[in-house]
């Protein structure tokens, strides 16, 4: 079978790991630090604070911005189930909203059409690496936070400038479906210096200096919980493998941008496919190719998915829909006939960095095949 998502590692990241555990100091430290300074200046944010996942780097952020019980935050429903977990974990409730259909992202109108007076935030997803229009949410709704989900878009561009940069607080993923990958594992960027130590302080269970600083510095000084705080931290191990995948993303950024680009030659012949692209102010990364079906194609999304099974090509269902999931029945929402269209009617095809041309040509031969083109 053809993956979906293969993971780009080379001996540079063994080697990276293996330093790491000669040196003895495996959890969060010296290596965790240097990926939080590099991740931030890629993305040209002022600080980074690793976390153990792109979920708790949201939540994380959500205790910054001052989101609580009583609050509700807008949220798209298109979009992984964690984005509306976060806001239970806050205790506050997600009100979805829909999306662009071209870009399967929040608009300032969706915003508009799911805002009530008790919104507090917004979260923003760029959706599958394709940047969302931020300036536009941020004219129009700036008296609320702000808050980016851009876990699928490291490497991505909005305005000639990488998405993330500019934002008040922006949440990434290295989940080895993404195109960086720690294993698991997070990162919040902020240009606040108060959120970027405060949120340091609640990954490590609200202490006041930090086991790796505190073992840096020799003190015999007991810390301080100065607040009720998590386990959200990130592993030395995991930021080596980062600070190597870092190095890698431009070129795996290329390699993907020229795969979509022939991927979108190979399927022109079948007339109203819609697939996954650049946006006038911005460039997608490819961390997902989706397609999604015009009205007439010969079979439905799952009929599609079972036909690309049986001729060797993995696929999956295109982005979920969380209002449609049962831990979801019942939560306020904005009328979703784009997000319940796109999430019906698209599916992700195999897209890997070392994916080769017969391979592509393999996935490609049988999405034709199906569409009896």
């Amino acid at each position: 079978m053809i993956p979906v998502m293969r993971p780009w590692f080379g001996p540079e990241e063994q080697a990276a790991v293996g330093e790491v555990i000669a040196s003895g100091w495996v959890a969060q430290g010296p290596r965790v630090a240097e990926f939080e300074r590099a991740y931030a200046a890629s993305v040209q944010a002022g600080h980074g604070v690793a976390a153990s996942s792109c979920t708790t780097a949201l939540h994380l952020a959500l205790v910054l911005a001052g989101v609580g019980p009583g609050d509700e935050v807008v949220v798209p429903s298109l979009s992984f189930i964690a984005t509306a977990n976060v806001v239970r974990y806050a205790g506050a409730t997600p009100v979805f909203a829909d999306i662009d259909p071209a870009t399967g992202n929040l608009t300032a109108k969706t915003i508009d059409a799911a805002r009530t007076a008790r919104t507090r935030a917004v979260i923003i997803v760029h959706q599958g690496g394709v940047p969302a229009d931020v300036d536009d949410i941020r004219a129009a709704h700036d008296d609320v936070a702000l808050i980016e989900d851009a876990a699928c878009a490291a490497g991505s561009t909005y305005r000639d400038r990488p998405v993330g940069a500019g934002a008040n607080i922006a949440a990434w993923s290295f989940h080895p479906r993404k195109l960086l990958t720690t294993g698991e594992g997070g990162m919040i960027t902020t240009d606040d210096p108060e959120w970027a130590a405060r949120a340091r302080r609640l990954r490590e269970h609200g202490m006041s200096v930090s086991a790796a600083d505190r073992h840096a510095s020799g003190s015999t000084a007991p810390e301080e919980y100065t607040e009720v705080g998590y386990n959200y931290r990130m592993t030395d191990l995991q930021a080596a493998v980062g600070l190597v995948q870092l190095r890698r993303l431009p070129e795996l950024i290329a390699r993907r941008r020229a795969l979509a680009a022939r991927y979108q030659e190979l399927l022109a012949g079948i007339p109203g496919l819609t697939t996954a692209g650049d946006t006038e102010y911005g460039t997608t990364n490819y961390q997902s190719f989706w397609i999604a079906l015009p009205a007439d194609f010969p079979m439905s999304r799952n009929e599609l998915l079972t036909f690309l099974a049986e001729r060797g090509v993995s696929a999956r269902r295109g982005i979920m829909a969380a209002h449609l999931e049962p831990a979801y029945a019942g939560v306020p929402a904005a009328e979703l006939p784009h997000t319940e269209w796109l999430t019906g009617n698209s599916l992700i095809l195999p897209l890997f960095h070392a994916m080769t041309e017969a391979e592509q040509d393999q996935v490609a031969a049988a999405v034709l095949a199906a569409a009896g083109a």
